[in-house]
């Protein structure tokens, strides 16, 4: 099996911090400490490991790794220490001075700016459009049964965010809370995390939860109705009370007994050859799916659209084609005679069919003139 890539932090002599990443934890730490890798932790020796989180893949290590680098030294030795609720704090913090930073002499247009470009979770807090009903605003809670890995909560707790969610609840989390390791892989949205609570047992989580789905592959021999996250999302749409997505351990998923608290068992439509969601995969679908649900998809962010130009006039396609046709002419291309209308016909079709603009046109002709002069001298 191979070695989870690491992602750490080192407390040289000096005082300094370190953050780097590595799929040899051990190898890392004899060259930073015997001054192999050079550079200024060689001068500021000894080193000491303070913090480490595992990663998957190499990616997700550095990742990770840019964005420790981009903390503060209170941040990170709050991260270091597993004080999380400080980390939190010191988040909204920098959040608060970079806001007011941004506006103390903001001119009405960079006002209107920042709103369009508010934080995630203040869009949350703002009032919904007119119509909208409270069931759609509360949206469902996320429920993790035992998950193993902070790691794993920090990244559904990103997932939850990205399509508006905010509400998560953990029960029996293995490794305890909070979990230092959940906050780098949740890649800024503290929010979910600092508010989310632990349980111990599903039966308290989702108390006061009218409509539950239980994540699952498999029934576990429990007769519920099977829906998929597309369904699930409309039926949470439009349900009075509260509803709750129930996700199990990453190993092993729900067991039956958690499967038969909820109302219906939530599948995912997958490839029957290879069926293999991670955790903040599967959290990701059903967040996104509701999120469509909300105001016609309104509540999300689309990338700025680009006005296409329209297709030049006629008159200008007809001039890249008679300039084509005058310069294939000389050359015999279109003898014999007998097909020299159907191959013009051809060639007019395959440059009509595109819908170029007049730009492309001008473009294409100056092309066609410089392939028309004879070649440049080389010297």
């Amino acid at each position: 099996m191979a070695e989870p890539f690491r992602t750490y932090i080192l407390r040289c002599a000096d005082g300094s911090y370190h953050v780097g990443h590595t799929d040899d934890l051990d190898a890392r730490l004899g060259q930073h400490r015997d001054g192999t890798l050079g550079g200024y932790r060689a001068r500021r020796r000894p080193v000491e490991l303070v913090w480490s989180a595992d990663f998957p893949t190499r990616d997700e290590a550095f990742d990770a790794e840019r964005r420790l680098k981009g903390w503060s030294r209170a941040k990170k030795e709050a991260l270091i220490a597993g004080d999380w609720n400080l980390v939190s704090q010191l988040a909204r913090r920098r959040r608060v001075l970079r806001d007011e930073a941004s506006t103390s002499s903001a001119s009405p247009q960079d006002e209107r700016d920042n709103k369009k470009s508010a934080h995630p979770e203040e869009r949350l807090s703002k009032p919904a459009p007119a119509g909208a009903s409270k069931a759609r605003l509360e949206g469902p809670v996320i429920v993790l049964v035992r998950p193993q890995l902070g790691e794993n909560i920090g990244k559904a707790a990103r997932a939850m965010l990205n399509f508006g969610l905010t509400e998560l609840r953990l029960v029996a989390p293995r490794d305890g809370w909070p979990n230092p390791s959940a906050g780098p892989a949740a890649a800024g949205a503290d929010v979910v995390l600092e508010n989310a609570t632990v349980h111990n047992t599903l039966a308290e989580a989702v108390a006061d939860c009218a409509h539950v789905y239980a994540t699952t592959v498999r029934k576990r021999g429990v007769t519920k109705p099977v829906v998929t996250p597309e369904e699930a999302a409309l039926q949470i749409a439009a349900a009075q009370g509260r509803s709750a997505i129930v996700f199990g351990p990453e190993r092993s998923g729900l067991e039956t007994d958690d499967v038969a608290l909820a109302r219906a068992i939530l599948t995912v439509p997958i490839n029957p050859e290879f069926g293999s969601l991670n955790l903040a995969q599967a959290v990701i679908l059903c967040a996104y799916e509701w999120s469509k649900t909300q105001w016609g998809g309104g509540m999300l962010a689309q990338p700025t659209g680009e006005d296409l130009l329209p297709p030049a006039p006629q008159e200008e396609l007809e001039g890249l084609i008679g300039q084509l046709e005058a310069m294939l002419e000389p050359r015999g291309y279109f003898l014999p005679e007998s097909r020299a209308a159907a191959t013009r016909r051809t060639l007019r079709t395959m440059l009509t069919k595109p819908g170029w603009n007049h730009l492309e046109v001008r473009t294409m002709r100056g092309v066609l003139s410089s392939l028309a002069k004879p070649p440049r001298d080389p010297a």
